[in-house]
């Protein structure tokens, strides 16, 4: 069974642009995962994932989410109230381009609808331009949480590019 899915492509191509979220109370920190840890990357993936039927990564070995995290050009921050885990982000740097693409972005289920992903976007949005790029993109989808798409709008960010996909 094929079902028809809107794609969105979003970019924001100057941190002025930014529409800024605010922090929802000092109990909640953003950090860069250092060292790297495919595991908390494969939780988030297949937790958020879930609902969204994000499954490309779902076949992936052990040493391809090694692989993946360990990319010098790959940067996964993590979203935590206190000590526990609340959501997350991968941005993946394209130096050559002065870009950063916005890989995955979510938050898990227990903390949605409490405007935690308006924060941890302009954070990642922040981050991004740290790289000292001129872009910041990244795409979306019909499938995806029904905030998704107003939430990077609000932020600030414009659809360059739309299409229609069978999956």
């Amino acid at each position: 069974m094929t079902e028809e899915v809107k794609r969105n492509y979003l970019e924001i191509n100057s941190l002025h642009d930014l529409k800024d979220g605010e922090l929802p109370s000092e109990d909640y920190k953003v950090n860069l995962i250092e060292p790297t840890d495919f595991q908390l990357n494969k939780f988030f993936y297949k937790n958020i994932g879930k609902k969204h039927k994000w499954i490309d990564r779902l076949i992936w070995t052990e040493e391809q989410w090694i692989k993946y995290v360990s990319n010098k050009n790959v940067k996964t921050f993590v979203l935590k109230n206190k000590k526990n885990l609340v959501g997350f982000f991968e941005l993946i740097i394209h130096p050559d381009k002065k870009e950063v693409e916005i890989a995955y972005f979510g938050i898990l289920e227990e903390y949605q609808n409490k405007k935690l992903g308006s924060f941890l976007l302009s954070d990642a949005i922040k981050k991004s331009f740290q790289e000292k790029v001129d872009r910041v993109w990244l795409h979306t989808c019909s499938l995806d949480h029904k905030n998704a798409l107003n939430n990077y709008l609000a932020r600030g960010m414009k659809i360059f590019k739309s299409e229609i996909v069978k999956i």
